[in-house]
């Protein structure tokens, strides 16, 4: 998210407050690790949304077109704001967006029997469940690219813009699983109760030692 308006926007997100710009000149200094880390960031960018165009014709379920038709009209604002920062250093003109997804959060667990899975020979045989899959596998790619990226940023614009576009990408992955697992497509096993317990009680708060 831009500096100018970082503090103002970030509150309730836990994020620290802007950090100092200094001067202008050194907008657009890029280290060569940087550059390419965003070269990489970019190119995810660029990669979602090319393969969305790809899967947006084969889609048949209208609850995943519109998944999908969100996910790129968000995701086409993010690329330009990261793209404007990149290249200028400055705050962008469009501010960091917050994706909202439209899927409950309700999730399913147990695993039902159904046919081993094998690749598809042709593209004829690819379905829904292929293509939401896809579209996850995208997500996952972009956040995760996001996330080292971020951690080896110098500039400082660059660097939260990027950082604050981290939370989105998770939440087009999650809002991706849970349509795959309400359509029994990603299916969750779950251990026994008694197993859960177990675990859950594991573990004890740690002692408050050395803190004065």
């Amino acid at each position: 998210m831009e500096l100018q308006n970082h503090q103002q926007m970030s509150q309730g997100q836990g994020m620290s407050s802007q950090p100092n710009m200094g001067s202008q000149a050194n907008t657009r200094n890029h280290s060569a690790h940087e550059m390419m880390d965003t070269h990489e960031v970019i190119g995810s960018l660029i990669g979602m949304l090319e393969q969305y165009q790809l899967y947006d014709q084969h889609i048949q379920d209208t609850q995943l077109k519109n998944i999908l038709q969100r996910q790129s009209a968000f995701t086409t604002q993010l690329y330009n704001t990261v793209i404007g920062v990149f290249q200028t250093g400055r705050d962008p003109q469009v501010p960091t967006q917050e994706y909202k997804m439209q899927e409950s959060n309700e999730v399913i667990y147990g695993l039902k029997p159904g046919q081993p899975k094998q690749p598809k020979q042709t593209i004829n045989e690819l379905t829904d469940e292929c293509y939401s899959s896809f579209m996850l596998g995208q997500t996952k790619t972009v956040a995760t690219g996001m996330t080292t990226a971020a951690l080896e940023m110098n500039q400082p614009v660059l660097r939260r813009v990027i950082a604050d576009s981290i939370p989105n990408m998770l939440e087009m992955a999650y809002e991706l699983f849970l349509y795959q697992n309400k359509h029994g497509y990603y299916q969750l096993p779950k251990l026994s109760d008694q197993d859960t317990q177990m675990m859950e009680q594991g573990y004890a708060p740690a002692g408050q030692q050395g803190m004065h």
